[in-house]
């Protein structure tokens, strides 16, 4: 069996300031989001529409507090209501961690909402724009979790070449590395299939929505070699929280897909955009 490395969770200091791991992928995840969207704002379906790279720089930034405070939110409310109701304070004590991604989707949404009202652009197009960019991300926020040796999975047969055991978990018995099976799924894989779809034109939402149902059902799927959250375990049906909260995006992914098809694609779009 291999065993955790116990990286040190901080990779560098400067001064009194400490840079760690998990900060820094947040900042790649930010960084390569920027050259992606640069890449494709650029691309004729959207430059013909005005695009240019200003506008991912200001998607960025209202992208980047949609994160923070979106994932903050729910976390403490899709995991911890009870607790954080009785504990208002603690809500902005973010030091103590608690991210969670379905908040911060959520949070991007609403984010990128405020952004297409805000520019006079549909909202479906800036979400196309957006979401073949973000897997590669959310794969550099997974690799940290590993190296923090923190959201660890299930037991594992100790025959598993690559099953570890995680000291941090206070438990001597092989877990799968859920992390980076997060990473190569959610983040790699689901990245590579769409670079792959949004290469040709597709109708408005398309993009988005396949974003929405992949990354549901690959999410789905990781769950069940992630450790449950030590104080919710399974909930009904056996299923975990981030399994339950992925069925509605499986659902709405699916369905907003099927509807988006039955429009015109975004050359032939033109409602509600201005250039």
């Amino acid at each position: 069996m291999l065993v955790h490395p116990q990286f040190d969770p901080i990779a560098f200091s400067l001064g009194p300031v400490a840079v760690r791991w998990y900060g820094l992928s947040y900042l790649v995840a930010f960084g390569l989001f920027l050259w992606l969207a640069a890449q494709r704002a650029a691309k004729p379906q959207y430059a013909t529409r005005g695009w240019q790279r200003r506008d991912v720089e200001d998607m960025l930034f209202f992208g980047v507090l949609g994160v923070i405070i979106g994932g903050r939110l729910g976390y403490c409310f899709f995991y911890k209501p009870g607790y954080y109701l009785a504990n208002p304070l603690e809500v902005f004590m973010v030091w103590k961690g608690g991210m969670a991604f379905h908040g911060g989707l959520l949070g991007v949404i609403s984010a990128m909402a405020l952004y297409a009202r805000s520019r006079g652009r549909h909202f479906l197009e800036v979400m196309d724009v957006v979401a073949p960019c973000v897997p590669i991300g959310i794969a550099a926020v997974r690799v940290a979790n590993f190296v923090n040796g923190e959201l660890w999975g299930r037991q594992a047969d100790p025959s598993l070449p690559w099953a570890m055991v995680f000291p941090q978990s206070g438990e001597s018995f092989a877990r799968h590395p859920s992390q980076l099976y997060q990473a190569l799924l959610e983040g790699l894989l689901l990245f590579v299939l769409l670079q792959f779809y949004a290469r040709r034109e597709r109708a408005m939402g398309q993009v988005a929505s396949a974003f929405v149902f992949g990354y549901g059902c690959l999410r789905f799927v990781a769950e069940y070699f992630r450790e449950p959250d030590s104080f919710l375990g399974l909930l009904a049906l056996g299923m975990s929280m981030g399994q339950w909260l992925c069925l509605p995006m499986i659902v709405l992914g699916a369905v907003l897909w099927v509807w988006c098809g039955r429009r015109a694609p975004l050359a032939k779009a033109g409602a509600g955009v201005k250039s």
